[in-house]
């Protein structure tokens, strides 16, 4: 099966950056969001981006220019009808992701690929909502989409080879590096670094060390580009903690369940950099660690 247009729902962080990528890679795409408010904050955000490549003589003006000819935005779902493969990226909630695949089943021909960007939630679960599960594949991007290389591409028992095979040469026309993974909660990623942020949290709770020297430790003792406290304050306290849920309800094991500490990280609203404060105070030219 070729690709030739792409739709995507959702156009924040996530979903912007996947229609960013496809337009440069010269797909048509067609980009639902529930409002025009939401559709301009999200062309704006792509135009920004691709204004950033441009400065930095990574991308030509023509083509930005072309990859922003090849971006419609519609709030109707029946702008979808025609696409080859949907990739949602809407909020993390398996009812949600239900829902829309349910509607987008009755709106698009037999043929059309279903994908979510889901980080945590399993694949199987919501192919189960369509009358296409052998259509109903995971393509896990990472942020910032145009940046990373990594594309996790899911299948489950029913994915046919046709569909898999489909959004893997996809993704590599992209330009991304995609992996095939097994339909666990967390797929390759996350299964290994959700426990690794949760086991930090632990230690600060049993006063192993302070979040700078926790920090200071990974990075300056095994190389990581950033701390595990500064990583949970990037990736987001409440988004850690919603996927920490969803995979300790998932494998019932000690290491997916969310500390104390992060519950009431997020109960105090402190969601991390995005929110200004989370482990770290984000608002100086510095983060300055927070008492906790």
């Amino acid at each position: 099966m070729k690709i030739e247009k792409v739709g995507v729902v959702g156009c924040g962080l996530m979903g912007s950056g996947i229609a960013e990528v496809a337009a440069k890679a010269g797909f048509d795409v067609v980009v639902r969001e529930v409002s025009e408010e939401f559709i301009e904050a999200g062309r704006k955000r792509i135009e920004k981006s691709l204004a950033r490549a441009v400065d930095k003589g990574k991308l030509e003006p023509k083509d930005r220019n072309d990859t922003l000819a090849r971006l419609d935005f519609s709030i109707d779902l029946a702008g979808l009808a025609e696409c080859d493969l949907v990739i949602e990226a809407i909020v993390e909630s398996m009812e949600a992701k239900n829902e829309l695949f349910s509607t987008l089943d009755g709106l698009c021909g037999s043929e059309t690929i279903f994908a979510s960007n889901t980080s945590s939630l399993t694949i199987t679960d919501m192919a189960a909502a369509t009358k296409r599960p052998d259509r109903v594949v995971g393509l896990h991007f990472f942020n910032p989409v145009p940046v990373m290389k990594l594309v996790e591409v899911v299948r489950t028992i029913a994915t046919s080879d046709d569909a898999f095979d489909a959004a893997f040469s996809f993704a590599k026309d992209l330009g991304k590096q995609p992996i095939a993974a097994k339909d666990n909660s967390g797929f390759v990623v996350n299964l290994l670094l959700v426990p690794y942020m949760l086991d930090a949290i632990r230690h600060l709770e049993r006063g192993v060390a302070s979040v700078e020297d926790i920090d200071r430790a990974m990075t300056l003792g095994l190389g990581y580009p950033m701390g595990p406290f500064t990583l949970c304050d990037f990736v987001g306290i409440d988004t850690l903690y919603r996927i920490s849920e969803i995979m300790f309800d998932e494998y019932r094991e000690e290491r997916y369940a969310p500390p104390p500490l992060l519950k009431r990280i997020v109960s105090m609203g402190r969601y991390g950099k995005k929110a200004g404060k989370g482990f770290y105070d984000w608002s100086g030219e510095r983060p300055k660690p927070l008492a906790l």
